[in-house]
């Protein structure tokens, strides 16, 4: 006789199957996975496992591995017992297959529930998002000259009066050196700060065009213009933005009104943002997309995710809907909506903009928040939620990625 045990999360026990082999479930045919016999089913559906239709306890992919993994489940095909892998193979040409069950295994070991993402529920609702202030840039109308270093893509104003003014009132440049803006007199700018300055009207270069300043960046690096967008966009809404280099992302951020040291002091000033700019034509490495924002944890600052230009119209599939826990109780379809919608990556595939665009679109489309969940090569899943920032009048998308922990 099938007996059940349960797991504990928190004061409200999800059912599982104990952990000896219970009654049977069967592969039918095609994507066709299903349960039977009426015990059988009544613990996996308490459990919230499947759904039943016709009879049957129809199951996914993911929770009938789970099952054989996990709880000791006999699948049987025809009349005969088959392994975690014979069943595996039928469906081993999905996309990123086995990172899509490590993500389900690891969510379901924590005592929370994971559905299928044709789980039908009532939306939530529109999504809170994240307000940043905007104070716009107001700057007098400059006259300075300079000259561009196509080489090292920095310009040079030897100006001193005018180069220590633009430094100081609007963090334009580096005056002196850096963190010793006494030592020296020349405000370098870097490429960024360069085509702002140009595009406005207040710089002239003694050398080159403007049209050539951006020839340079583009040949030199191809996102470029992507990049210089995102700069913009912040720039004229008050932000200071310079290099994130030592933090492994594009830039970091100062809110408005940011001085290079802090008033009154000598301190220098220290960013609690960092931007990563991400063009939906892109694609980069999962670990080297994780490497970024853990750099950016570990020094405590919060990673801002930058999605160029407008979201396309397309949606992308997401692997997942979530339920979570209230109050320290874990949730489930009786008592709640998903919470989540998840996105699972492995470290060794490349993301690309648009299908992390595209998954955002789906997942606020229901309502819901995208975590991502990443499997390394050991099987561990780390998690990540994107929450949405709202930046007034910007065309572009932001979030803040944090490390989350269900």
């Amino acid at each position: 006789m099938l007996k059940a045990t349960y797991i504990n999360a928190g004061t409200n026990k999800i059912p599982a199957a104990e952990a000896v082999p219970m009654h049977e479930i069967e592969y039918v045919s095609g994507k066709n996975i299903a349960a039977s016999d009426q015990s059988t089913k009544d613990i996996l559906k308490r459990g919230f496992f499947g759904t039943e239709t016709g009879g049957k306890l129809l199951l996914t992919i993911e929770e009938a591995l789970y099952l054989m993994d996990v709880r000791n489940v006999v699948c049987r095909h025809k009349k005969g017992e088959i392994s975690f892998n014979e069943l595996a193979s039928k469906f081993w040409g999905a996309k990123k297959f086995m990172a899509r069950y490590f993500a389900y295994r690891e969510w379901r070991d924590r005592g929370l529930v994971i559905k299928d993402p044709s789980f039908v529920f009532q939306s939530q609702g529109k999504l809170q998002t994240k307000a940043y202030p905007s104070s716009g840039l107001r700057m007098p109308e400059y006259r300075l000259s300079g000259v561009f270093f196509s080489n090292d893509l920095t310009v040079i104003i030897d100006d001193k009066e005018k180069g220590r003014e633009l430094y100081d009132n609007f963090w334009l440049g580096q005056y002196g050196s850096y963190k010793a803006a006494e030592r020296g007199h020349l405000d370098k700018l870097d490429i960024y700060e360069t085509a702002f300055l140009l595009e406005k009207g207040m710089l002239a270069l003694t050398n080159v065009t403007q049209r050539d300043v951006i020839k340079t960046a583009t040949s030199r690096r191809k996102e470029f213009p992507k990049l210089y967008e995102v700069y913009k966009d912040w720039r004229e809404k008050g932000y200071v933005i310079k290099t994130g280099f030592k933090f492994g992302t594009h830039f970091r951020v100062y809110f408005p009104g940011a001085k290079p040291v802090r008033e009154g002091t000598k301190d220098w000033a220290h960013s609690k943002h960092v931007i990563h700019v991400f063009p939906k034509e892109s694609r980069l490495l999962i670990s080297e997309w994780a490497r970024a924002i853990r750099v950016a944890h570990s020094v405590r600052k919060t990673f801002i995710l930058a999605v160029p230009g407008k979201l396309a119209e397309k949606k992308m599939r997401i692997d997942f809907v979530l339920f979570h826990r209230r109050g320290g109780e874990a949730e489930n379809p009786e008592n709640s909506n998903p919470k989540y919608a998840m996105l699972s990556l492995n470290e060794e595939e490349y993301i690309g903009g648009k299908e992390f665009a595209g998954a955002i679109k789906e997942a606020r489309s229901r309502g819901l928040d995208l975590i991502l969940a990443i499997s390394d090569r050991e099987t561990a899943v780390t998690y990540y939620k994107a929450r949405q920032i709202r930046l007034s009048g910007s065309d572009s998308e932001y979030y803040e990625i944090d490390w989350f922990q269900p």
